[in-house]
């Protein structure tokens, strides 16, 4: 095993990623608030502000999945496809099976030139967690309550907002919201990976496998009966394609692997330098110190450290994700 692999390896790594992940958001979740006297005045301006900090954040998490875990991410499509990724607002209808398929997507987004300006429909809780929460809300991210009833309205009108937003934007969510304000297509991604485990990342290089298919909005019905089981059968589709990966380890459609650009790590190591080279010089100062007070109460704050990074892992876990729409089922049974 190698010196880097080792590393990669290790704990205290991992909880040095974290605490640059971490206090870098917080900073940048300042900087947003600083932005926020911008919108009265130019809101265009200040959604171009929080594009790029947005990206500074996010991006660190695609340097682990292109840089750290060395993944191939592989696109399953046509030429005609490729052309329009990153050149059009879109709704992202993504299928979910593995804790990592946003980061995936966020890979996607940043290939292309669109993670700053990427969104999602998130659950209303999300709000309150610090750094990921803060963040989508100063990029008008739509927080949903989970009941269909409010949130039809909430989708439309959140949507509305941004049709006049000034950079191309993705918009994920597990199903497409009504309403096309400034959008002009919705995407089928459907996601399979040949490792979806965070710690297996260390010891071998994953792979991720994408089929995009783009529908221009005018081939979706309006109608809410012929547009649910429009619905219905793509996603019918969507696991036909999954069991064919399953089988034959392919999607169908010619292959395209876009290139990683070298953004996300060189935004990472500034973070790195700025954050670590201090911390590192105060751990030494109190190890030095020889206080036991001293020591104490630093192990107390990796400790802490350590519990918050899981905690903001465990926010994609899916076993705690959401059983959106299933009350409605259960309601019509």
């Amino acid at each position: 095993m190698g010196l880097l692999a080792f590393l990669k390896t290790q704990f205290v790594v991992h909880l040095l990623i974290g605490f640059v992940f971490v206090v870098s958001g917080l900073i940048i979740n300042f900087i947003q608030l600083c932005t926020l006297v911008l919108w009265p005045v130019n809101k265009q301006l200040y959604r171009r502000l929080n594009c790029r900090l947005a990206y500074s954040l996010w991006s660190q998490l695609v340097m682990l999945l292109e840089w750290w875990s060395r993944t191939e991410c592989t696109l399953f499509t046509d030429q005609a496809t490729v052309r329009c990724l990153g050149k059009e607002h879109a709704v992202i209808i993504l299928n979910h099976n593995f804790e990592i398929d946003f980061l995936c997507g966020w890979t996607m987004c940043e290939r292309f030139g669109v993670l700053g300006s990427s969104k999602v429909l998130a659950k209303r809780e999300l709000l309150c967690v610090p750094v990921i929460g803060w963040t989508w809300y100063f990029l008008e991210i739509v927080f949903c309550r989970r009941r269909w009833e409010e949130d039809r309205d909430t989708v439309v009108r959140g949507l509305q907002r941004l049709a006049d937003y000034p950079e191309y934007m993705w918009v994920c969510t597990g199903r497409p919201p009504g309403g096309e304000g400034g959008l002009r297509a919705a995407a089928d991604l459907s996601w399979l990976n040949s490792s979806g485990r965070l710690w297996r990342w260390a010891q071998q290089a994953p792979r991720s496998c994408c089929q995009p298919r783009r529908f221009p909005l005018e081939e979706i019905p309006l109608d809410e009966k012929e547009a649910a089981q429009w619905l219905h059968k793509l996603y019918q589709e969507k696991d036909a394609l999954q069991e064919m990966y399953s089988r034959e380890g392919v999607f169908p459609g010619q292959q395209f692997q876009p290139a990683r650009r070298p953004w996300t790590l060189l935004n990472f190591l500034f973070w790195a330098t700025v954050l670590l080279s201090p911390l590192l010089s105060f751990a030494v100062g109190v190890f030095a110190s020889g206080s036991p007070l001293s020591i104490l109460t630093f192990l107390g704050f990796v400790g802490a450290a350590s519990f918050g990074v899981r905690r903001l892992i465990g926010v994609t876990e899916i076993e705690k994700g959401s059983s959106y729409g299933n009350q409605e089922f259960k309601k019509k049974e």
